[in-house]
């Protein structure tokens, strides 16, 4: 059983049935890829070549599928309509996809987590919404973490006043269509954006876009860590040119006022204003208190998961990330970038529950540092030890774009086609004028480019890509195989 239709869940059916096991892939939505769909107006830093599984692009080219330009940089959209959509549709897999089926529980049939009797023989028990419930020798929980995201409060629990209705009137999701289907809402308004990764990135490139074609727009972007050097990225390395431009192109907005940066500035309480708008107050390390007032918020403080379904399971959870236990030191925020985080596969992401995988975004937990490639390759890795192919299933490797930026200007046509880029900092130019991190971490899949990279203009002939830390470095590390 595959819980979630989107990139990873049918990358995972798509192993599955390269290795002739039987599925049936769950999925809450309407369609492939429902929680994409949700911002398919934002196109993804990483071009096509890092976003296809190689097994659903083998039973798509041999459908007559034509595979997207592997250097262009798709939407949202993009990936739904030119790679999800026809991958649902093929003969082999559109049988195995029920859709309008939202899973509430996940357990052991005629079993509680107390009882270990006959367990690793005991088929699991999957309860639909409607009442439905199936049956499976395994799951693969692919269902994502996009509709629990994470709260306003900084200290990982609501701020006060941010459940009152009144209040949430005000509070917008991490990637609203400004410029689109969202722009009466923020245009001539005042937006505070809080969060510090990929997410907020995106939003205040689209709102000063928006700035610019509608005057009375202003925007405040409010952060807890004493620096935006983290958000703006690591100069020196970042081998996704579209990566490193939203870094550098977010601090020059910053450095021109035209976005108001609020630092160590954590969200204690909300309330409405006698304006209409809403009042938030942030504190500092140092008790500080300081107000500001908004009409919009855009919430870009990241997602996290939702094991509620899987309460009746024995899962090896980190008590920090919420992910797989041994997972947890390998994807570590802290110390890992979406790039930096090495193979990894079945092993690692096993419970004592035999049986039981969350992959995809899941499986991070709270660690935004995922990238679509590492969750194929976790459901390849998991398909070839269900059948039993245990030498495949440890022999994981991945291909990834070094993380870290090397901050870039550059245009992106309406196509997703980079026209040209000039290198502006670390490794790649003249020396950074200001220190900077790892590079962003990304809470959503593949990492996210906004429209407004056409804002910044093409001075210098594309850079030679040929080699040092603007090349794409090629992380094809093999795991040890280990015994079972």
């Amino acid at each position: 059983m595959v819980i979630g239709a989107g990139p990873v869940g049918l990358a995972a059916a798509a192993n599955l049935h390269e290795r002739g096991l039987p599925f049936l892939v769950l999925e809450a939505g309407n369609g492939p890829g429902d929680a994409v769909r949700q911002w398919g107006h934002v196109r993804l830093f990483s071009p096509w070549r890092y976003n296809t599984d190689s097994a659903a692009r083998g039973l798509l080219e041999s459908a007559g599928w034509r595979a997207p330009d592997p250097d262009v940089l798709p939407t949202g959209a993009d990936l739904v309509d030119r790679y999800l959509a026809p991958l649902a549709q093929l003969p082999l897999i559109a049988p195995h996809i029920r859709y309008h089926a939202r899973v509430i529980a996940v357990t052991r049939l005629g079993l509680d987590r107390v009882r270990t009797a006959g367990r690793e023989n005991t088929p699991f028990l999957i309860r639909l919404a409607d009442g439905t419930d199936l049956t499976a020798p395994a799951v693969i929980d692919a269902s994502g973490t996009f509709t629990t995201p994470n709260v306003l409060g900084a200290s990982g629990i609501p701020a006060h006043g941010e459940t009152d209705p009144d209040v949430t009137a005000h509070i917008g999701p991490a990637m609203p269509d400004v410029l689109g289907a969202d722009r009466n809402r923020y245009a001539g308004r005042h937006t505070l954006v809080v969060g510090a990764g990929h997410s907020a990135a995106n939003t205040l490139l689209a709102l000063a876009t928006l700035a610019e074609q509608e005057p009375t727009t202003t925007i405040t972007w409010a952060i807890r860590a004493a620096s935006p050097a983290g958000t703006y990225g690591g100069g020196d390395d970042d081998a996704l040119p579209a990566r490193g431009a939203l870094g550098t192109i977010l601090r020059e907005h910053v450095h021109a006022n035209r976005i108001r940066l609020l630092t160590s500035f954590s969200v204690h309480r909300l309330f409405t204003g006698t304006s209409g708008g809403v009042e938030v107050t942030g504190v500092s390390p140092d008790g500080t208190e300081r107000t500001v007032s908004a009409d919009r918020i855009v919430s870009a403080t990241g997602f996290r998961p939702d094991h509620s379904i899987t309460g009746e399971l024995r899962l090896d959870l980190d008590p920090i990330l919420g992910s797989a236990r041994a997972l947890a030191s390998l994807i570590d925020p802290n110390q890992h970038s979406c790039g930096t985080v090495p193979p990894h596969g079945v092993d690692e992401l096993s419970h004592p529950e035999p049986g039981f995988y969350a992959v995809g975004m899941k499986s991070y937990g709270r660690a935004p540092t995922f990238l679509m490639a590492t969750g194929y390759e976790q459901v390849r890795s998991i398909a070839a030890a269900l059948a039993g192919d245990w030498d495949a299933a440890r022999d994981v490797h991945l291909d990834l774009p070094e993380t870290g930026a090397c901050s870039s200007s550059f245009v992106v046509d309406e196509d997703g086609r980079i026209q040209g880029e000039s290198a502006s900092a670390g490794c790649c130019g003249a020396p950074a004028a200001e220190a900077t991190g790892r590079g962003l971490a990304t809470s959503i899949n593949g990492g996210l480019l906004s429209a407004p990279l056409t804002l910044i203009p093409v001075g210098a002939p594309k850079a030679d890509q040929a080699g040092g830390c603007c090349s794409i470095v090629d992380l094809r590390i093999h795991h040890p195989r280990r015994m079972r």
